[in-house]
């Protein structure tokens, strides 16, 4: 166990907060890690500053990392972002895709029927990962992808949250089925316009949660 590195405990941490295992508000210090993960407190302190550069977590002065959370207000920003970066994305992969990646991406949407049918959020999250990724891929452009994989990472633990819920579920499945039709049509016009209505679907509900999980100031 020694021998990891601040890397490997950085993704680890970041599929605890993905996973609901950590969640925005815990507490995260060095030694803890350190005794979890068995290693010395350099790469633990390393992987802290790797999560809060991204934003995953904040430092407190005396306190450590904490996990962070979303306000309303920086939640919606963050859905507003990320619709105009993945709307582009799907645009240019309508354009440039090839005729594999296209065959690519009707398997993967078609694999996550099942899970849907499961109602299986864990399962679908992964194919979900993998569809959203090969658009991506199909865009060209590695710097805009760059961009919506750290938009998304901030918010991970809200976006898992919402893809528990049944309805999001499933409607998520039947909005990329619209998305992979444009992509395959190489209509770029229409494919921003599917994706643009995935993302804001998903964003209400990311919002609403948000929301919900705010705690209201005290008052003196």
């Amino acid at each position: 166990m020694r021998g990891r590195t601040s890397e490997s405990l950085r993704k680890e941490l970041e599929d605890d907060i993905e996973h609901g295992r950590l969640a925005p508000g815990d507490r995260l210090d060095e030694q803890t890690l350190a005794a979890r993960f068995d290693v010395s407190r350099t790469p633990a302190r390393e992987a802290l500053l790797q999560l809060a550069a991204a934003g995953i977590v904040r430092m407190v002065p005396r306190q450590g990392a904490v996990v962070s959370s979303v306000s309303p207000q920086l939640g919606v920003g963050m859905v507003e972002v990320l619709t105009a970066l993945e709307a582009e994305a799907a645009g240019l992969a309508a354009r440039r895709m090839s005729d594999m990646e296209k065959a690519k991406l009707a398997k993967l949407h078609q694999a996550s029927q099942a899970a849907v049918k499961r109602l299986d959020s864990a399962a679908y999250l992964k194919h979900n990962a993998a569809f959203h990724d090969v658009i991506y891929l199909g865009a060209r452009n590695e710097y805009l992808a760059e961009q919506i994989r750290l938009t998304r990472r901030g918010m991970r633990f809200y976006h898992r949250s919402s893809l528990n819920q049944p309805a999001r579920l499933k409607a998520s499945w039947q909005e990329h089925a619209r998305i992979l039709d444009a992509i395959r049509s190489g209509d770029d016009v229409l494919a921003q316009a599917a994706m643009r209505e995935h993302i804001l679907y998903g964003g209400r509900v990311f919002a609403d949660m948000i929301a919900s999980l705010s705690k209201p100031e005290s008052k003196s």
